[in-house]
């Protein structure tokens, strides 16, 4: 019987002090653990996830002004998300389709053509491009006629270039708008760590030659975007949409796909403020 007792009584105290190990020790071992990379830590909840795909649910219903609202507020809230870069890359689409719609918006007025008006004339004289003002209107030529009512945006864009993020983002009135994603880096290992210039040309090519605006080459033609700073050129890189683009990229600059480039073609001009920042 007396071994008995003594199996007990060393049960209890070996227990005792194997709970109070586990209860002081046992957290900080896992710790330590996780910190080594021996054990997965758990997910973290993605509380962010409903309210990104509500706003997404909100464009596929064709309430872009509602979409665009709500994830803009879904920005944010979550700056540093988990799905933060998918809901910029949604709003810029978005807003691009606000943009070249028949939705009205505190930008957008009606013109109507007065005699001597050409597509150039109009566009420095409302300053936005000529461009925009085909694909807002659903122009398939640059010919117009006394009495149209033309539909005319005045954004103020401004390119903001992140090398280090592969970005090229679009700023409307200081606010974003639409973000671009570099395929292609051809640039000196020295830069600056930050560079002001502006949008100098708008290039088109067919063919290996350029083309004009207005030219019937015009369509579906390679764009370019030259900036003043040197070696910094958006060139175009074939995509889904241009799997052939046959002009050879220049020495030096970014590559984008070829979608993006004839989209931000239209909306920026010789005057467009970029900055490129690490």
């Amino acid at each position: 019987m007396k071994w008995l007792i003594a199996l007990l009584l060393a049960l209890f105290i070996f227990g005792g002090a194997w709970f109070g190990y586990n209860l002081v020790f046992h957290e900080d071992i896992q710790v330590r653990k996780e910190q080594r990379g021996e054990i997965t830590p758990a997910p973290t909840p993605d509380i962010s996830l409903p309210e990104f795909q509500a706003a997404a649910k909100l464009r596929q219903e064709g309430k872009l002004i509602e979409a665009r609202d709500a994830l803009s507020a879904f920005i944010l809230k979550y700056p540093s998300g988990l799905h933060t870069e998918e809901a910029k890359d949604l709003l810029g689409e978005i807003n691009v389709d606000i943009l070249l719609s028949r939705i009205p918006s505190p930008e957008k007025e009606e013109y109507i053509v007065k005699p001597g008006d050409v597509l150039a004339k109009i566009s420095n004289k409302l300053k936005t491009t000529p461009e925009l003002i085909m694909r807002m209107n659903n122009l398939s030529g640059t010919m117009l006629h006394i009495g149209e009512r033309l539909l005319i945006s005045h954004p103020d864009f401004n390119l903001v270039i992140e090398r280090k993020s592969k970005l090229v983002v679009l700023l409307n009135h200081g606010a974003f708008f639409k973000q671009y994603h570099v395929l292609e880096e051809k640039l000196s290992p020295k830069q600056p760590p930050k560079v002001n210039t502006k949008v100098t040309e708008i290039m088109a090519w067919r063919d290996g030659h350029r083309v004009g605006f207005g030219a019937k080459e015009f369509i579906g033609s390679t764009r370019w975007i030259r900036l003043g700073a040197p070696a910094y050129t958006l060139y175009s890189v074939s995509d889904s949409a241009h799997p052939r683009v046959e002009q050879p990229p220049p020495p030096q600059g970014l590559g984008l796909a070829a979608t993006d480039v004839e989209e931000l073609s239209g909306l920026v001009n010789n005057h467009t403020p970029v900055t490129v920042t690490d």
